[in-house]
């Protein structure tokens, strides 16, 4: 089981989803050891995990980031609120998840989507280059993994 589900539940949602990155996928959930031997609600609790880390990582380099003059803060205070907002619906979706109320989960998951592409709209409307852009990557395919594993899950 373990790295071949991974691959193969990857290789499925990757074919259903075109946004989604198979070797982001596969790269993402090898690197959790909880993956060894996981079943599909184990890997998508370990792909909702890893998006709520990187909603959590994403708020502290703004943290960090809003004291660099170089940076345009206006943009930058528009992400943290757009990732505040995201680590929220996360807490909810992870409640949801675990009760196995996959529609909500779904919904709520759904609703953080936003919060990457908002936030480099925000950057490239105001001219600026977005400190972030590699971040929000990360987080929209590791939102979209979660996205697409509960909706095997749901069946």
């Amino acid at each position: 089981m373990g790295d071949d589900l991974v691959q193969q539940t990857c290789k499925k949602a990757s074919d259903a989803d075109k946004n989604l990155n198979y070797n982001f996928c596969v790269s993402a959930l090898e690197a959790s050891p909880k993956s060894k031997g996981a079943d599909l609600a184990g890997l998508a609790g370990i792909a909702l995990d890893l998006t709520t880390a990187k909603a959590t990582s994403i708020k502290s380099t703004i943290s960090k980031l809003l004291n660099d003059p170089k940076v345009d803060k206006p943009a930058l205070q528009d992400c943290e609120e757009l990732y505040s907002g995201a680590t929220d619906d996360l807490q909810v979706a992870t409640n949801a998840f675990k009760s196995s109320d996959y529609g909500t989960a779904l919904t709520q998951l759904s609703a953080t989507l936003n919060a990457p592409d908002t936030c480099e709209t925000g950057f490239q409307e105001r001219k600026a280059v977005s400190p972030l852009s590699k971040d929000d990557g990360d987080f929209t395919q590791l939102n979209i993994i979660s996205l697409a594993f509960i909706n095997q899950l749901r069946g």
